[in-house]
């Protein structure tokens, strides 16, 4: 009996080899090679003119740019102020969306609700792999639903799917998750490689011919990153990464990729009993609400794509017991940390190599723009000092290694939402001054570091 051959496959770029190797010799990432037979093709006839590879569009001639006839693509809503304000605007007609997360974050939760508002308005498919029909009826139960017009079908082979795709024709689908999916023309076992990318290939193709949106369901690694080799993230049009602490019953979707519309969108909902909730002020979550004003708290204001978000930036420091003082820093870069502490002692005069430095961003805040500089260097200079900023007052900028406070972008926006808030003062950038006076909200322009800390003097 003849022995099958095997191929070793990268998970990370889904190249191959004939043999195992400590480093793959495509994309150069360590231990990434994992074994699979090697694929053989179903067909029992080969016909030159008949392929599973078809363009998702006609084949056109070559013509100039400017020839091209082009039209607003319609959007449709998910009935979900948040959702859509991730994806863009709304849905569009043959978009493929990525939606990734931890288990049991609420990923299948959240697009049952969805495709239940929608039902009322567009035929939609939840195509479920993972759960039988009986378990997707008590979630809509649970959930108090209403379900009536959402078909569904319990399904993980690809040319099932596909039929049944072209007989109902729906304007949504969900598949649940494109992990489980399996095609018969390959040997391999679902969740592999291969057959990851040929199914997601496969339906990338029937959304962009047939004008379906449907939304894949993926699995995230133990580091976050999504299941399954990168060439996933390429293939479709939209990727959202659905994240929330287990302990909180918050859940944020971020946009990381989008052709149609912006990346870095942001939607916060709150998890309930009767499922996902949005939140239309995000803000509230991430201010503490204290009785009286305390050292160490500094409110900044972030931007997350379009939206501007006030986040408020704690910080501790106290006196080291041992040789090496901590640096920790929650929601916010480490390393920055550690430079934004040298500026300080070397442009502000004020030093904490004896002093143990905690940094946290409140509400699990994930903030990643260099706009959080100032904020976090006056919460230290207030812990330290142990004397607490005025009152209402907002801070963002971004400071340089001269010690120069350097602007950010979308500074008129986040004034205005910060004085929308209730917010009296700001201190800012100089580049970011406004032109015209925001009511309501004082103005203070520096273009040092050193100009800032003399505030809490």
């Amino acid at each position: 009996m003849a022995k099958s051959k095997s191929l070793y496959f990268c998970n990370a770029c889904g190249g191959q080899t004939l043999k195992w190797q400590g480093q793959c010799p495509h994309c150069r990432e360590w231990n990434t090679l994992v074994e699979a037979v090697a694929e053989k093709t179903s067909y029992t006839s080969f016909d030159k003119n008949s392929s599973r590879f078809i363009a998702a569009t006609e084949v056109s001639q070559v013509c100039n740019l400017n020839e091209v006839v082009t039209e607003e693509s319609p959007r449709y809503s998910t009935e979900m102020t948040e959702f859509d304000r991730v994806l863009g605007g709304g849905l569009v007609r043959g978009g493929v969306i990525l939606l990734g997360g931890d288990p049991g974050i609420g990923k299948s939760t959240l697009l049952l609700q969805a495709l239940s508002a929608m039902s009322a308005r567009h035929e939609v498919l939840y195509v479920s792999g993972e759960e039988s029909a009986q378990q997707v009826a008590l979630r809509a139960k649970r959930l108090t639903l209403e379900v009536s017009a959402v078909k569904l079908l319990t399904e993980i082979r690809l040319e099932n799917i596909q039929a049944v795709l072209a007989e109902y024709q729906p304007k949504v689908a969900v598949i649940d998750s494109i992990q489980t999916i399996y095609s018969d023309t390959l040997q391999s076992a679902p969740g592999s490689v291969a057959q990851v990318r040929e199914c997601a290939a496969q339906l990338t193709r029937l959304a962009k011919a047939q004008g379906v949106c449907i939304f894949l369901i993926g699995h995230v690694t133990k580091e976050g990153a999504l299941a399954g080799p990168r060439v996933l993230e390429h293939m479709v049009d939209t990727v959202l990464y659905f994240e929330g602490d287990t302990h909180s019953s918050f859940r944020l979707i971020r946009a990381f990729k989008n052709r149609f519309g912006a990346v870095n969108e942001l939607g916060v909902f709150a998890m309930t009993e009767k499922g996902l909730r949005e939140v239309s002020n995000p803000s509230a979550l991430f201010l503490s609400h204290h009785d009286s004003r305390v050292s160490g708290s500094c409110v900044m204001v972030t931007q997350e794509g379009s939206r501007p978000l006030l986040v408020e930036i704690q910080a501790l420091v106290d006196a080291a017991h041992a040789p090496n003082p901590r640096r920790l820093s929650v929601g916010l870069e480490q390393n920055r940390l550690a430079m934004l502490l040298a500026v300080l002692h070397r442009h502000a005069g004020i030093p904490c190599f004896d002093q143990d430095v905690f940094i946290n961003a409140v509400g699990g805040a994930k903030i990643t723009e260099p706009g959080a500089d100032l904020a976090v260097v006056l919460a230290i200079v207030s812990s330290l000092k142990n004397k607490p900023l005025p009152e209402k007052i907002v801070v963002f900028g971004e400071i340089g290694l001269a010690g120069e406070v350097r602007p950010v972008q979308r500074g008129q926006e986040r004034l205005k939402e910060a004085a929308k808030l209730g917010f009296a003062k700001a201190i800012i950038p100089k580049a970011n001054q406004p032109k015209q006076s925001i009511p309501g909200l004082e103005i203070i322009a520096v273009q040092r570091i050193e100009e800032a800390v003399i505030q809490l003097r």
